[in-house]
């Protein structure tokens, strides 16, 4: 009889006991599936967009900013109520053969519509090549004269005006032909090697002339006063 109340006690703890065991089961489910949920990934950080001032046709930065997979970031700019600054001009590769020059520049960090080159030989007005548009970086000169000095610049220009470039006959233009960081630059055509082969036969033929020239002289004045040795020793035979 003592056992039968505590195994009644036992039945009733046990009872007891189940419910809270219940009530702890979906607690603990969604504190495991907030566990599994897949936490957000951090945004990826952006980087600078392939974009190189200086590259010859390169496609305008927020064109690159729509077309790439990720976010880039684009070198800063000034206003477009402002006009641009200068370019930078860089190598000028000459061929004396055509008598024509390759310009290559960097664009500014302004916003810039068109470019164009200004040509000056002397001190006359300058030749304004056509508009080139923003995406140019290299352009020719062609017809320079051989043995020519000349001074190249590049304008850029935009909506609100034109970059700025010496003006013909004043110092800054004079003082042209420093380190390649301005937007102007000396520019000399060497001589044409085949106007140094000219040349060289032509001096080579007058030479050739001028002794020719100088023997036949020679020849016709011995011929007319006759050789000063044959006179000397004809007289002794005449004496005999």
């Amino acid at each position: 009889m003592l056992g039968s109340p505590c195994l009644l006690w036992l039945l009733a703890v046990t009872f007891s006991m189940v419910p809270r065991t219940q009530s702890l089961a979906p607690q603990d489910l969604k504190e495991e599936d907030k566990d599994e949920t897949p936490r957000p990934r951090p945004p990826l950080r952006a980087v600078p967009c392939d974009y190189d001032h200086c590259r010859h046709l390169q496609v305008p930065c927020k064109e690159l900013q729509r077309a790439g997979p990720r976010a880039c970031l684009c070198p800063g700019l000034s206003s477009p109520t402002q006009p641009p600054d200068p370019p930078r001009l860089g190598e000028v590769h000459v061929v004396a053969e055509d008598g024509s020059a390759v310009v290559h520049w960097c664009a500014p960090f302004s916003p810039v519509h068109q470019y164009w080159l200004l040509l000056w030989e002397g001190n006359g007005a300058p030749q304004k090549g056509p508009p080139l548009n923003s995406t140019v970086r290299r352009a020719e000169l062609k017809g320079l004269k051989s043995g020519g000095a000349y001074i190249v610049c590049v304008v850029a220009a935009n909506g609100a005006g034109e970059s700025s470039v010496p003006q013909a006959g004043g110092e800054g233009l004079e003082e042209v032909g420093g380190p390649p960081f301005g937007p102007c630059r000396r520019l000399a055509v060497p001589p044409r090697p085949l106007t140094l082969v000219h040349v060289a036969i032509g001096v080579g033929t007058v030479l050739a002339l001028l002794s020719c020239s100088a023997l036949v002289w020679h020849f016709c004045l011995r011929e007319r006063w006759g050789c000063p040795r044959r006179r000397v020793a004809s007289r002794p035979a005449a004496g005999l």
